[in-house]
Formats: C-alpha cells, sequence, structure tokens
C-alpha cells in the first residue's frame, strides 16, 4: 500500500490534465488517424486518448514530485546512480516482496508502451526494441540529471536494472499485441483511396492543418521583417504598422493558395486534404461552375476565421455547422 500510495497523486495529476492535452492533441491524433485509415474508428480514438493519458501518467509517475524549497533532496544534494545491473539481487534478499513488487511495477509501466507500438503504431519489433529502451533511458536520465539541468542535482534514482525491466515490459506489451493481432486481425485500408464524401470532422481537420501552414509561413515572413526592421534601426508604430500589414497580407495571400489555387490544381485536395486523404470536390464540376465553387467556398472559409475588424466568424460559424447539420454538407456543395 505504501508504494501505491506514492503514485496516487501523480495518478490523479495525470488524470486532471488529461482532458486538456487531449484536446490539444485532438489534431494531430485525427490527422494521424485518418492519414492512416482514412477514417476513425471508435476504438481507434478511445486508444489513441488512452495512450495520452498513459504518456502522462509515465512522466508523472518517474519524475513527479518535483524538488521544492531552497535547501533538500535536488536542490542541496543528490542521489547517487545505481549501477550494478545484479544490485535487484541483493534488493530481493533484504527486502523481499516489497523489491519483487517494485521489479514488477516497472515491468508493468511499460507494457502499455510496447502495446501501443505494436497495435496503435503498426511498428515492427527491432524498431519498437529501440525505441523503448530510449524512452526508458531517457526517463533515468532525466532523473540522474535533475530534469536535464532543471535541478542542481539529482532528485530520483538512476538504476541500470529499470532499463533492462521497463524494455523488458514494452517487449511483453508488443508480444501480446502482436498475440492479440492473430485474434483479432487489423483491417487493411486501401492506402490510395481518397474520401469524396468526408463528413464535418474530416473537414475540420484538413482545415485547421491547412490554417496551420498558411499560420505558419505568416509568422515567420513576420519574424523576418520585424527582424529586416531590427537591424536597420526602424522602429516605432510605423515600423509595427508595415510589419502587421505585411503579416496580414502574407496571411490572406497564403489563406487564398492553400484553399483556393492548391486544390484547383490537385484535383480538389488542399495540403491537409491530401494528409487526411480526402476531397473538397465530390463531384465533377467544369468551367464557371468549378470557379464559383471555388469562390464561393473561399467566401465561406474566410467568413469561419475573419475576427478582425470584426468578429465574423462568431456570426459565420454557427450557421455553417447548422447548415450542415440539416443538409449534410457543406454550402458551397450545392453549386
Amino acid at each position: 500500500m505504501g508504494f501505491l500510495g506514492s503514485f496516487s497523486d501523480r495518478f490523479f495529476i495525470a488524470v486532471g490534465i488529461w482532458p486538456f492535452a487531449s484536446f490539444a492533441l485532438t489534431l494531430p491524433i485525427l490527422a494521424f488517424l485518418y492519414h492512416r485509415d482514412g477514417r476513425i474508428r471508435f476504438w481507434s480514438a478511445a486508444g489513441a486518448y488512452a495512450s495520452v493519458l498513459y504518456g502522462l501518467g509515465l512522466v508523472f509517475f518517474t519524475l513527479w514530485p518535483l524538488p521544492s524549497g531552497d535547501s533538500g533532496l535536488g536542490i542541496t544534494y543528490g542521489v547517487p546512480p545505481q549501477l550494478n545491473p545484479f544490485a535487484f539481487i541483493g534488493d530481493i534478499r533484504e527486502d523481499g516482496a516489497a523489491a519483487v513488487f517494485q521489479i514488477v511495477a516497472n515491468i508493468v509501466f511499460f507494457v502499455p508502451l510496447g502495446f501501443i507500438f505494436r497495435r496503435g503504431l503498426r511498428w515492427g519489433f527491432p524498431l519498437s526494441l529501440v525505441l523503448s529502451f530510449v524512452a526508458s533511458l531517457l526517463i533515468e536520465t532525466a532523473q540522474l540529471t535533475g530534469l536535464f539541468g532543471l535541478y542542481p542535482y539529482s532528485y530520483r534514482t538512476f538504476d541500470v536494472d529499470d532499463l533492462v525491466w521497463n524494455t523488458s515490459g514494452a517487449v511483453i506489451g508488443w508480444l501480446a499485441a502482436q498475440l492479440l493481432g492473430r485474434l483479432l486481425p487489423e483491417r487493411s485500408e486501401d492506402a490510395e483511396r481518397v474520401n469524396v464524401r468526408p463528413g464535418f470532422v474530416q473537414r475540420s481537420v484538413a482545415f485547421l492543418l491547412d490554417m496551420t501552414i498558411v499560420g505558419f509561413v505568416s509568422w515567420c515572413l513576420t519574424v523576418v521583417c520585424a527582424l529586416a526592421a531590427w537591424l536597420f534601426g526602424v522602429s516605432g508604430e510605423h515600423a509595427e504598422q508595415v510589419v502587421e500589414f505585411i503579416n496580414s497580407s502574407v496571411f490572406v495571400a497564403g489563406f487564398i493558395v492553400v484553399e483556393g489555387v492548391w486544390p484547383w490544381l490537385h484535383r480538389g485536395q488542399t495540403p491537409g486534404g491530401a494528409f487526411v486523404r480526402m476531397t473538397i470536390e465530390g463531384r465533377e464540376r467544369a468551367g464557371a461552375r468549378r470557379v464559383i465553387f471555388y469562390i464561393v467556398r473561399l467566401a465561406v472559409l474566410g467568413a469561419c476565421i475573419m475576427v478582425w475588424p470584426v468578429s465574423v466568424s462568431a456570426v459565420a460559424v454557427p450557421v455553417v455547422l447548422i447548415y450542415y447539420l440539416v443538409k449534410r454538407q457543406m454550402p458551397y456543395d450545392a453549386i
């Protein structure tokens, strides 16, 4: 009970942070699942979010609690590393069941990691073995170095035996996933299949990926302009206005290119749409009809993200969502 009790607070912290971390990781998780499978299955999504919880729990179990105050463990002195690979024999002789339980716990903690590598990510045994060892080594190194130098001394024990037990646990998890795969085979997907009737979630993921690209490029160019202004000694309100104008102009131009020009030239696939394997053109359009389709689409999406100078998106987003729920398509799809 004492051993389990030492982890209870960390577990509840992980559970408390999980919803927020899951929300922050929603985009890459959904994008990965769509890219891999072409669609989202309930159990795939549930497994992805459970993996987030596991990752948080693993971090808190191995690195929490952090040192505090101006003296004590990790602040004014550290914990010496345990480098004897056979020290566990002496620990078992001295502590008996408590030492065995701790070894089992170190193994069990990494079983889900191997399972995730095999079942979730579908990685082979050699890669999973190496990455499991690397993950354990990173944790032990963080413990040895005071969280990579954040603290002047180590506040947890670097134990070479933990590398063996952790990696062994991941191997067990990988083998368990391999056995499960024989009982419940994974469905193979057509890697070339493109969804011509994407749902609202898939559309949203593709759009967010596109906007991430546009925003990143816009931010990079803004930083370059700001640095150039600083190097040439240009400052003041006028310089800020110029940089802001450049940022806005680049964002609008990037939006038109990514959501208009690019899919026009790539069979209706934006960069984000190509990643999640969908197209915005569910049916053939030609001539003026195709031009109008893209103009209306740019107007609708532009309204959904327009927050300056007035928040048009506050009205546009609910209207578009209601329209989709009623018609099961976007407004521009009716063209």
